[in-house]
């Protein structure tokens, strides 16, 4: 941190602990994370990213314009997003985190136009045809491993999808 802060930058923000803070100040109680008892096996690309068809699943309440925005909490729903969508049609909807930047730049929370620059690039071989959002802040993690998640694999899976990038908020 010592380094950064010589440099003349700002230190990276520690999400970790930012998101327990809000969610303590907001009334919750202590924020528990999905993976803390069971950590998930990440498992090694068969293919290099250049070859591979790339999804996203981001957390953000992402919707586009015409698509029913999340619910305030405990909203197990997604929402399928073009890949080819303008991203001006891009809406950011959530409760427990501020919607500033997201509503200037809706990348900062689902990187669609970045990952489009990757596909240009050469650098991923290519988007999956549809991109998933969901709200993240679900404090039912019953349900979000027997109804968001296993939802949201089967439709990776029926999409082709090699590897997900997953951004959480």
């Amino acid at each position: 941190m010592a380094a950064v802060k010589a440099a003349g930058r700002e230190p990276p923000v520690n999400y970790v602990d930012r998101t327990r803070e809000q969610y303590a100040s907001l009334g919750y109680g202590e924020y528990r994370w999905a993976h803390e008892d069971d950590p998930p096996a990440l498992v090694p690309l068969t293919k290099p990213l250049a070859e591979s068809r790339l999804g996203l699943i981001g957390s953000g309440g992402i919707y586009a314009v015409g698509q029913t925005p999340f619910t305030f909490r405990d909203d197990t729903t997604y929402r399928a997003i073009r890949s080819d969508i303008d991203s001006s049609q891009l809406r950011a909807t959530h409760f427990a985190y501020d919607l500033t930047d997201a509503r200037a730049d809706i990348n900062c929370v689902f990187p669609i136009d970045t990952l489009r620059g990757l596909v240009e690039a050469g650098a991923v071989g290519a988007l999956a045809p549809s991109l998933y959002a969901c709200m993240g802040g679900i404090y039912s993690q019953r349900r979000v491993r027997e109804e968001l998640g296993p939802q949201l694999v089967a439709r990776c899976l029926s999409d082709g999808v090699d590897v997900v990038l997953l951004v959480p908020v």
